[in-house]
């Protein structure tokens, strides 16, 4: 029986294996333990692999085949939330917010209270953001932050993490919004890990694991230095 394979923050991210090495069941395991140092993390995305595990685990890095994806030109709006942005229903931002909405996105969910966004994985990410590497979408209501998302951004590649609403379509927003600004800056592929129906309904796609990585060879080289993103967008 295939397992994992069992990292320490000694090893170093160069220990992460191949994707070719993840599990079948469950889905894209591929390694146990490490680190989420920013050299982990910025490691493991180019090489198509990213953390999920819950408070109690050990660091768990996956790389599921498929994977789930947006092209940004692929993106579908529905008639009523076309509706919502013609009415500039919510304001949209980028990371004016970005440890807010990562804390609403570890917020409990209706159908379960668990979240994989542990109080470590929060401080990773805001790390990331310090350094320019992550970023958030924020949705608003007024001077009330309402839904967001937030990922990681290496090259012409935008890995999708989370997203949260506490208002009907707000995250939705947000995402399309992004999703336009990411296309003005010639993004060329949107990261959504797993498929789900709600991604599929924005137009998301299923892509080879293979495929997947090759591409990130291509497209996660540099463009241009990290930083923020906030005075880019602006109130939209």
């Amino acid at each position: 029986m295939r397992r994992p394979h069992w990292l320490t923050a000694a090893d170093g991210p160069e220990a992460l294996p191949g994707v070719d090495a993840a599990l079948a069941d469950p889905n894209g395991l591929l390694a146990v333990g490490g680190s989420l140092e920013p050299r982990w993390l910025l490691f493991a995305y180019r090489r198509g692999v990213f953390p999920w595990y819950e408070q109690g685990q050990p660091i768990l890095w996956w790389s599921p085949d498929p994977r789930a994806v947006l092209w940004p030109e692929d993106l579908h709006v529905a008639r009523s939330l076309r509706r919502g942005l013609r009415q500039r229903r919510f304001a949209v931002t980028a990371d004016r917010a970005f440890a807010a909405v990562v804390d609403a996105c570890a917020g409990p969910r209706r159908y379960t209270r668990a979240t994989w966004i542990t109080p470590m994985m929060a401080a990773a990410y805001n790390h990331l953001h310090e350094l320019g590497h992550a970023h958030s979408f924020e949705a608003w209501d007024g001077e009330r932050l309402v839904g967001g998302l937030y990922g990681v951004a290496l090259g012409r590649v935008f890995f999708g993490e989370s997203m949260f609403a506490h208002a009907t379509d707000a995250s939705k927003f947000a995402f399309v919004k992004g999703v336009e600004f990411l296309r003005e800056r010639n993004c060329a592929l949107i990261d959504c890990q797993v498929p789900s129906s709600h991604l599929t309904s924005l137009g998301a796609t299923s892509l080879a694991r293979q495929r997947f990585v090759t591409l990130l060879d291509e497209l996660c080289e540099p463009a241009g230095e990290p930083g923020s993103w906030a005075a880019m967008m602006g109130r939209r």
